[in-house]
């Protein structure tokens, strides 16, 4: 490593250096978009970037999925632990999705290619893409799995070669495309992962040979010492206490529940905790979430709640804070409990520990939101195979101190895009999209008004096709703060020869030609009482129809 006593680096340099670390992990991510063949990373960008130092420690990343990139270093740490970075050649990677090795869930494959300069390693550039099938009991998704190997190939944290394993029909490619039902997308995303990887690797290059190999080390840890005295800075600004939060998600998808996420969040000096004892165990369906997930929803709504947009999201930020969860939790499974819907439970995680923040720092947070991941698919096997369409569904955001709170977009751990009409009509011809709008009055009532949720309408124009899903707030809905209302609730229904077929949160059954699946999600929560909300902003809602008179 270097000695940056011996080789300072002086504030331009730092400045400049930092940007352009971050301006890589952004250009890698948009490489990877634009690169994907699925729908589920081309259009709604389900996917991250990030450039880590020798050590595995994140010092960019791109702005994209927060949940897949906030514990990245957790994830890198039992790659590392299997083999050694410093046993790495030209052309390695590590590959991992291990839910129970530092992974979140199979979908989100992990991939970590070294940056040589010289024959000297200094750093990794890294991607995490959701491919839309890994294999498994079901296509897409598999709400019905009672183990974490029926929802699809686990990759366990491993080193392989790119020319001698992947490319050229290599061994690797081989076996994941033997165990896949829609190849030509998920392996095209593999190979968009692996260019991505490239332009990281480049641009780290250009960097060492403009600026020097020692200064760009120095600069990566100056990044990370940045963070840590921002974050702590930003710690030290609250109140130092003992607070407490709590949400509750409906079921289990087997008429189980509610389900608490508890949180104990204590703040002491320029250190925070998180403990989630008095969670709920572990359930048998797939709502349970990797401990690498629960620190990713922690770490995301400190950061976001108590800091300023700035401060970059690096692994200097969680030197200040601790995250417990109890093994053989909700947050916290033992293998081999299913993980698919881990959002579900790691948004709850969200809102328990903003709820405790709100308790300390009243005017940094926001009420809850639909915060809900409704993962909708649709599959349909035909002459020529699997066609598999997948995509996370998000509502109405809650409320803030200064603002409502956004309509129809994806949740915070997530910030997945929609997948336009159009490339939902060229891609998957067994449906239409009918209907695409906001619900109104979804929005709690507020000083701030919660955002609303959204409608879609799915006419079904082919026999086989499947439908599965899985969602939450169908029975209790998010609560408002400080005197603001709830946000509405979710609904999914079929229309069927005249007759309505309402259907539960997390389910999977065959549909029919003809058949119309309506989708609606829910709303975001208030802020404050309704009273106090300006008579001028009410005469507009009414205008734009965001509420019923």
């Amino acid at each position: 490593m270097p000695d940056t006593a011996l080789n300072p680096v002086s504030a331009v340099d730092q400045a400049i250096i930092t940007q352009a670390l971050i301006a890589a992990a952004h250009e890698m991510g948009v490489k990877l978009i634009r690169s994907a063949h699925s729908t589920i990373v081309r259009e709604a960008e389900d996917c991250s970037s990030a450039i880590l130092d020798a050590r595995g420690n994140v010092v960019a990343q791109s702005e994209l999925i927060p949940l897949q990139l906030g514990s990245i270093a957790h994830t890198f740490g039992p790659c590392a632990k299997i083999t050694p970075p410093e046993t790495l050649q030209e052309g390695d990677f590590y590959i991992t999705n291990d839910p129970y090795n530092g992974g979140q869930h199979l979908p989100d494959v992990f991939l970590f290619s070294p940056i040589f300069i010289a024959g000297r390693l200094i750093g990794f550039s890294a991607t995490v893409a959701h491919h839309i099938d890994l294999g498994g009991g079901a296509p897409g998704l598999n709400p019905n799995a009672t183990d974490v190997h029926q929802e699809g190939i686990i990759f366990p944290p491993s080193r392989w070669n790119l020319d001698r394993d992947w490319r050229n029909d290599g061994a690797l490619q081989r076996m994941v495309r033997a165990n896949i039902r829609m190849p030509d997308h998920t392996i095209g995303d593999f190979e968009a992962q692996f260019a991505a990887n490239q332009i990281g690797i480049e641009r780290v290059r250009d960097l060492c040979a403009r600026h020097g190999t020692d200064r760009v080390e120095s600069a990566m840890t100056g990044m990370l010492d940045y963070a840590e005295r921002r974050m702590r800075a930003a710690l030290e600004a609250v109140p130092d206490g003992t607070y407490h939060g709590e949400d509750f998600l409906d079921d289990d998808g087997q008429g189980s529940g509610p389900l608490r996420i508890a949180a104990t969040v204590t703040v002491k000096g320029s250190d925070i905790a998180v403990d989630f004892d008095g969670s709920s165990p572990q359930v048998k369906t797939n709502i349970n979430s990797p401990f690498a997930s629960t620190v990713g929803a922690a770490l995301s709504v400190i950061k976001s709640a108590l800091t300023s947009a700035d401060l970059p999201f690096n692994t200097g930020c969680a030197r200040a804070v601790t995250i417990t969860a109890p093994h053989g939790s909700i947050l916290n499974p033992i293998y081999p409990a299913p993980v698919r819907a881990r959002l579900l439970p790691t948004y709850r995680v969200f809102n328990a520990v903003m709820k405790a923040l709100a308790q300390a720092v009243p005017d940094r947070v926001i009420a809850s939101g639909y915060d809900t991941t409704y993962a909708c698919c649709l599959s349909h096997l035909g002459p020529k195979g699997y066609n598999i369409y997948l995509e996370i569904f998000g509502g109405g955001y809650g409320a803030g101190p200064a603002n409502d709170g956004c309509n129809a977009v994806d949740s915070p751990l997530s910030n997945c895009g929609n997948i336009p009409i159009e490339a939902q009509d060229m891609a998957y011809p067994f449906f239409r999209v009918r209907d695409y709008s906001l619900v109104a009055g979804s929005g709690g009532e507020g000083r701030h008004r919660g955002g609303l949720g959204f409608q879609r309408i799915y006419e079904i124009t082919a026999d086989n096709v499947t439908f599965a899903a899985y969602g939450d707030r169908f029975d209790i809905a998010p609560e408002g703060l400080f005197g603001g209302a709830p946000g509405g609730k979710a609904e999914v229904w079929i229309e069927r020869a005249g007759e309505k077929v309402e259907l539960p949160s997390k389910t999977s059954m065959p549909l029919l030609r003809g058949d119309l699946l309506v989708v609606r999600t829910g709303g975001g929560a208030g802020y404050g009482p309704a009273g106090d909300r300006d008579a001028r902003h009410t005469a507009r809602d009414l205008t734009d129809g965001y509420i019923l008179a």
